[in-house]
């Protein structure tokens, strides 16, 4: 997440300087995402992404330069000076402040934890000490102006992102910049924002450490940074946590309830060119007596394409624990925590707040759309079943399927081409040996791994189609084996069909 808040720490951090003698020396020493699994084996791997570290401090009580420097990036444990020299060109990390001399040993002082890019690159993502998932302290520092390194949500936003080539792409509240990481790979020019300077200087050593291109870094909060430039992509896991007041940047949006996502979103379609994506990671509200689609709909900016999943729903007592657990309130005063949690409460029971929704939100600009000559497609779901990451390829097939289908009448379809998408398998459910099933499911294998309830003519029709027919002609053939009319098949059939080809199971071929 991002900072929106004003408050940052006044730590020096290190300089990027050496920073490429510093990974010549992590890739020697095997310091990256399948080198650390190999050492420390899938039990202790785990268990330092649940934050615990005693089985990685037994894995690695040898002396080798990748022991050493697990203990000291990833553990925050102290080495000795010449076991830091052996793992790594010292005297160059001393002086750009990466690790510093205490008491006799060697201490690092930023968290560099290997990250693994989608094509088999190694990365490092650098972040507070402590703060990156898997490091040795966790989440839960009331620090306002922390860092924080990679988490479930950085890897689920970079994981949905379109990642066709492009020219500008912003990642707004960058924060370790895992985000502008990734857009390096496939953008001509990243920009970077954060209300923290912190935040951007860590971005910095992100970019440095991992051999990426350097990215243009701007501080201020929301699209104040970028004036009136507009992008071609723009990302962004806010702090969209819904809390009663600021306290912590990394999370908490200092807007009412859930404002600052509707904010972000509503004013993103005058960020993006024609054709541009803007994806979000977002919290909204469930709120009395309102349908949270319709909630979800209005802000949608016009102009704008719109695929919005809702992943998750927690009743508000598991949502103020989630986040008080998440800044440690629950391990201080039991009267202090009370009190932390009747806050949250009277602040949800003020806004009729009876749930918290979290998912992914999609934007696509469309010069139809905003010109008035094509009606914007708004598909608003609740998908919290299993997918398969990275999801980027779905997203963006997703979106030309709408175009496809809104620039087709029942005629046009019908005259058409389809394949069957090849992760699509059929599935007959009824009772052990009746001659008939129930009903028959067809389901994706691969992507949003969605299933659909179809009937034996959709079935047929699906199971058909191979591209060489066209829709008709092939409701022609079904109808002959039937005996259905197939003046009638004709009629009712295009529904089905725009539904298989809208989630995916049909290809049209054009």
């Amino acid at each position: 997440m991002g900072h929106v808040s004003t408050t940052s720490t006044t730590s020096s951090l290190p300089v990027p300087t050496h920073a490429a003698r510093l990974r010549e020396a992590l890739l020697a020493a095997d310091f990256t995402a399948d080198g650390l699994l190999d050492l420390l084996g899938a039990q202790a791997y785990a268990a330092l992404a649940r934050s615990e570290t005693v089985p990685a401090l037994r894995a690695t009580r040898g002396d080798s330069p990748l022991e050493t420097l697990v203990r000291l990036f990833l553990l925050q444990h102290a080495v000795a000076p010449e076991r830091a020299a052996a793992a790594l060109p010292l005297e160059e990390a001393l002086a750009d402040g990466w690790v510093v001399r205490e008491d006799g040993s060697v201490r690092a002082s930023v968290d560099v934890r290997p990250y693994g890019g989608p094509d088999g690159e190694d990365w490092f993502i650098v972040s507070d000490l402590g703060c990156a998932v898997g490091g040795a302290g966790g989440i839960g520092k009331k620090d306002e102006g922390v860092v924080l390194g990679v988490g479930g949500a950085s890897t689920t936003l970079a994981g949905i992102t379109v990642r066709t080539p492009v020219a500008t792409a912003l990642d707004l509240g960058t924060g370790s910049g895992i985000q502008a990481l990734h857009a390096a790979q496939h953008a001509t020019l990243v920009t970077a924002t954060d209300l923290n300077p912190r935040a951007l200087d860590f971005t910095r050593l992100t970019l440095a450490l991992s051999g990426a291109r350097g990215a243009e870094l701007l501080a201020g909060s929301l699209f104040e940074p970028v004036d009136g430039d507009t992008y071609d992509l723009v990302v962004s896991n806010p702090p969209f946590v819904i809390s009663p007041g600021a306290g912590l940047t990394y999370r908490d949006g200092g807007m009412g309830g859930d404002d600052l996502c509707r904010t972000l979103v509503r004013e993103a379609g005058e960020r993006l060119n024609d054709g541009g994506y803007a994806q979000f990671l977002a919290n909204w509200q469930h709120v009395e007596g309102e349908e949270w689609q319709d909630r979800l709909r209005s802000w949608v900016p016009r102009g704008c394409d719109a695929w919005i999943v809702q992943r998750e729903v927690q009743d508000v007592t598991q949502y103020t624990e989630l986040w008080l657990r998440d800044s440690g309130d629950h391990r201080g005063d039991p009267d202090a925590y009370r009190e932390a949690y009747g806050r949250w409460l009277d602040e949800f029971e003020a806004r009729k707040t009876k749930g918290i929704g979290f998912g992914w939100i999609t934007l696509r600009k469309s010069a139809a759309v905003a010109s008035g000559d094509a009606e914007p497609s708004i598909v608003v779901e609740e998908w919290p079943h299993p997918v398969e990451q990275p999801l980027g390829d779905t997203v963006r097939a997703h979106f030309e399927r709408q175009d496809y289908l809104r620039g087709r009448d029942d005629a046009g379809l019908l005259a058409d081409r389809f394949t069957l998408a090849p992760e699509v398998v059929q599935e007959q459910v009824g009772l052990p040996g009746a001659e008939d099933p129930e009903h028959v499911l067809l389901r994706q294998n691969r992507g949003m791994r969605r299933a659909t309830r179809v009937d034996h003519v959709a079935a047929g029709f699906a199971g058909v189609c191979d591209g060489t027919l066209s829709a008709g002609r092939i409701l022609d053939a079904i109808g002959q084996l039937t005996g259905e009319d197939p003046v009638l098949l004709r009629d009712r059939t295009p529904q089905a069909i725009r539904l298989l080809v809208e989630e995916g199971f049909l290809l049209p071929v054009v």
